[in-house]
């Protein structure tokens, strides 16, 4: 995702980020708990018959420092340091009765069926981990991070067992996950879009014609778009970066080719051509898709949608958008390069909240 970040104080720092918990893979219920609300005894997840409570997650997610969220609004900041407690606890609730049903402890479990499952870490996985990471140790020396890429990498692997395990764990058990997701209402009347209006999935990115990520995120959104079709309305915002020298030029341009009904050809053009993206190119592009040069011309030289982009970029900024690209679906954001498979889970639950109401 780009993004402007302060930089890390240290090369180890750089090589050493706090993981996150676990996500939940379970789904969601139909009487969901608002992200906001403060009820101590409201229950916001079940393993089996046993709940969870807003107060016991809370004991954890409280204690959670601002910064591990990054730059997203106080609400989601809030529903996600609740998410990853709730995820914690439930995690925790199912090691405690699988523990019981075997006759020993949860240290016990945890030993046998996750921490002997991380394999060894070689200096050959150190060396290659570094190579493929340059960004992130800083011009350190291998010798300098090489018992921190270690610590990562054991982390990393310990994750993975830790997740492969309770996953089938949750295959056995129903977990239901309370906690309902902060939503942002955002206006998208006269923006560029595609799909029915009344569609049950509104679907809005804020992108940047030159960002790579957002470049990278076009075969998935595609995914989305045929395996969904109808159900969903898509929604352009632009929100060119900064450190994007052309970007804010392309954007304008993108408005331009609306004028003449063909934004959606033009957008996926610059997307294919974004070393191309000075304005002789972005004329050049209008001209061959078949817009009226001389009309594109005058817009894009007047810079006649300039307050259109900045609107876009007041909105994005004001519903917590620092990077390309960021993605709201029903209000719910989904930040950077994100698979399929997130997609999926949150389209089909929003499908599914629709259904029960």
């Amino acid at each position: 995702m780009a993004r402007s970040l302060a930089t890390a104080s240290g090369p180890a720092r750089g090589v050493i980020r706090a993981l996150g918990l676990l996500l939940l893979s379970a789904s969601s219920a139909a009487a969901q708990v608002p992200a906001t609300s403060t009820d101590a005894k409201t229950v916001v997840a079940t393993v089996g018959s046993v709940s969870i409570t807003l107060g016991e997650a809370d004991a954890i997610a409280m204690k959670q420092s601002a910064t591990r969220f990054g730059e997203v609004k106080l609400a989601q900041a809030l529903f996600e340091a609740r998410r990853v407690a709730v995820g914690e606890l439930v995690d925790r609730e199912l090691l405690e009765r699988e523990a019981k049903a075997r006759g020993i402890d949860r240290t016990a479990l945890i030993a046998q069926e996750i921490t002997s499952k991380v394999a060894p870490v070689s200096e050959a996985d150190i060396q290659t981990w570094y190579q493929a990471n340059p960004a992130r140790v800083q011009g350190a020396t291998l010798e300098q991070v090489r018992e921190p890429i270690r610590s990562l990498l054991v982390q990393e692997r310990t994750a993975q067992a830790h997740t492969t395990f309770v996953d089938r764990l949750k295959a056995r058990t129903t977990v239901r996950i309370l906690l309902d997701p902060p939503r942002l209402m955002l206006d998208s009347a006269g923006k560029p879009a595609k799909g029915p209006a009344g569609a049950p999935i509104e679907l809005v990115e804020f992108t940047d014609f030159e960002c790579p990520y957002c470049q990278r995120a076009e075969p998935i959104l595609q995914r989305v778009f045929e395996a969904y079709g109808e159900r969903i309305r898509f929604v352009y915002r632009a929100f060119p970066l900064p450190i994007h020298p052309n970007a804010r030029s392309a954007a304008e341009a993108a408005a331009c080719a609306a004028d003449q009904d063909k934004f959606w050809t033009y957008h996926d053009r610059l997307f294919t051509n974004q070393s191309k993206l000075s304005d002789a190119d972005l004329k050049q592009h209008a001209a061959e898709l078949g817009a009226d040069p001389a009309r594109f011309n005058k817009c894009l030289d007047a810079r006649a949608h300039n307050a259109d982009v900045d609107a876009d970029i007041r909105a994005g900024s004001d519903a917590g958008v620092t990077g390309t690209p960021s993605f709201f679906v029903n209000g719910r954001l989904i930040s950077g390069v994100a698979p399929f498979e997130q997609f999926k889970q949150i389209i089909d639950e929003e499908l599914e909240r629709q259904r029960k109401h």
